[in-house]
């Protein structure tokens, strides 16, 4: 499937149109700068930026890519991602979704470690050749006019796009063949670190390598209340200190703590604090 994304800030977001078994080609064309509260895929993806730059968050840093550069995003991690049109133009990019199936598929033409003894990010800058422009040179004709490609040439093209860049990266393949589902982890640290991110309760248990109820009942045994409310008082509090103490407008804040919808944000911050966030500063 191949997906153009428009430029509004009603469109959804890479984790809402992405899907672990289902290959996907999606292109970007945004002119305004654009924010992800935060993107939780269960595809590796191949990330090209033709123009403008990107800003991604996650342990506690930010690191930035431009245009030209070539990344790969892990799945089964949480990042944020901010979209950074250049001066009068467009941000610009090209995302190859790489599904399970197709992987599995393949695995027996790679030879790859069974165990990655490596530490990779979230996401990060991956070797390029030649090779990387001419792939792209091939899709854009199709992603240019918004035409659709067949799903037999996605599937194509997805296969391409691994013997290309594993090539390159050959430290890639113990990543992209390493089909583990996330184990028990301590989640009081991995809640305390994540909880910025605006997850599902689902997600964070499946991160967390536990059932929702499981996560639940953890969850309260470790911070003695409902993992919904700490997750608005924990966002609430980083809210006041950006709004109050780095003047950060309320509009660009709620996205930045964890909340999907302003009106809920104002609804939450007015009840804990006694005062609409328009009125902290």
């Amino acid at each position: 499937m191949c997906i153009t994304e428009p430029d509004t800030r009603k469109k959804k977001s890479m984790a809402a149109i992405t899907d672990a078994n289902i290959p996907k080609i999606v292109y970007s064309r945004i002119s305004k700068k654009t924010m992800e509260g935060e993107l939780f895929i269960k595809q590796h993806v191949f990330d090209y930026i033709i123009s403008g730059s990107s800003e991604v968050f996650y342990d506690g840093k930010s690191h930035v890519f431009t245009a030209g550069d070539f990344r790969f995003a892990v799945r089964n991690r949480l990042s944020k991602f901010i979209k950074l049109p250049p001066d009068g133009g467009e941000y610009r990019s090209v995302s190859i979704c790489i599904d399970q199936d197709t992987l599995q598929e393949i695995k027996h033409l790679f030879r790859y470690s069974s165990t990655v003894h490596k530490k990779f990010g979230n996401v990060f800058p991956i070797k390029a050749n030649r090779l990387f422009s001419n792939y792209v040179d091939s899709l854009l004709p199709y992603l240019e006019r918004g035409e659709q490609i067949s799903e037999q040439l996605v599937r194509i093209k997805i296969r391409e796009a691994v013997l290309i860049f594993t090539e390159a990266n050959p430290d890639l393949k113990n990543i992209l063949f390493d089909f583990s589902e996330p184990g028990k982890i301590d989640l009081e640290a991995y809640m305390n670190e994540h909880y910025s991110f605006s997850g599902e309760l689902e997600q964070f248990a499946y991160l967390t390598g536990r059932s929702l109820s499981t996560f639940k009942r953890d969850f309260k045994q470790i911070f003695q209340t409902t993992p919904n409310k700490w997750l608005v008082q924990k966002r609430l509090e980083d809210a006041w200190y950006l709004i109050k103490e780095r003047r950060v407008r309320p509009y660009d804040a709620y996205i930045e703590v964890g909340f999907k919808d302003y009106s809920h944000f104002s609804f939450a911050f007015k009840k804990m604090y006694g005062f609409s966030p328009a009125l902290t500063r």
